[in-house]
């Protein structure tokens, strides 16, 4: 039986993952899921693949409040009620142009400092938006379970991926069989649409952030490249009608 294994979500981009035991998706996906992100002075998309170790950073946001509290891994706290600045627009991949606006305070100059670069925080308009492409990303244990019995390895860390659900029960890579079909997850259906290209993020331990594995060359060296381009690994999805998911749901490919 396929089930929820696992959940993933983040308040800002590239910063370190929570993993609820529930959460809601709807037309955003988790609508509080990376609804903040940093840009450099530049105002280019700065993330986990600049600088791995942002998953040291704890981000806790309080959506009613509206209150952001960022903890450190040197013990510094930095909290407060979030002040909207000046409008942006950040490129994300070349893929989608997403509006926002600058945070004022005290987040992006500690952010700098733990960077060692100058950052600004900025919170995406839209709830979701700070997602790469689509609002839902999807892979199996056993898919990452097969990354590592073809590296020779005991095991992978899952959390490298920073998928938003991670399903237990399937053959490795069975989600990819799951693109442009419906997948019934706990009350929630999905339409899957695709899958998820790979980047050197995904080569960083995700506790520390430091690079540890080249999950790129082992992923080609047995999946190869689609179009002899794309590194694939997971797949994306939509949220086709919203409902509650929780670890342990079942996983229904339809």
């Amino acid at each position: 039986m396929r089930t929820v294994s696992r959940l993933s979500v983040t308040p800002v981009k590239g910063l370190a993952l929570h993993h609820p035991e529930e959460t809601t998706l709807d037309e955003h996906g988790v609508a509080a899921n990376r609804r903040f992100y940093l840009v450099r002075e530049d105002g280019r998309l700065f993330s986990g693949l600049q600088h791995g170790p942002l998953v040291r950073v704890r981000a806790e946001w309080d959506e009613g409040a509206d209150r952001l509290t960022l903890s450190f891994p040197d013990g510094a706290v930095v909290d407060g009620e979030v002040r909207l600045g000046e409008p942006v627009h950040t490129d994300f991949w070349r893929r989608r142009d997403v509006p926002g606006r600058v945070v004022e305070g005290p987040w992006a100059e500690t952010l700098s400092a733990h960077a060692s670069r100058r950052l600004r925080l900025v919170k995406a308009d839209v709830p979701g938006a700070g997602v790469d492409v689509e609002p839902v990303t999807l892979v199996s244990e056993e898919s990452v379970a097969e990354l590592a019995r073809r590296a020779g390895r005991g095991a992978v860390d899952g959390r490298r991926f920073r998928m938003l659900v991670d399903v237990a029960g399937c053959a490795p890579h069975e989600e990819d069989s799951w693109i442009g079909r419906r997948v019934r997850i706990g009350e929630a259906l999905l339409e899957v649409g695709g899958p998820v290209p790979r980047c050197a993020t995904t080569t960083r331990d995700p506790s520390t952030g430091v690079r540890d594995f080249d999950t790129l060359r082992e992923i080609e060296a047995y999946r190869g490249r689609r179009d002899g381009h794309d590194i694939d690994f997971g797949v994306y999805a939509r949220v086709v009608e919203p409902g509650r998911v929780r670890v342990g749901d079942p996983v229904e490919p339809l």
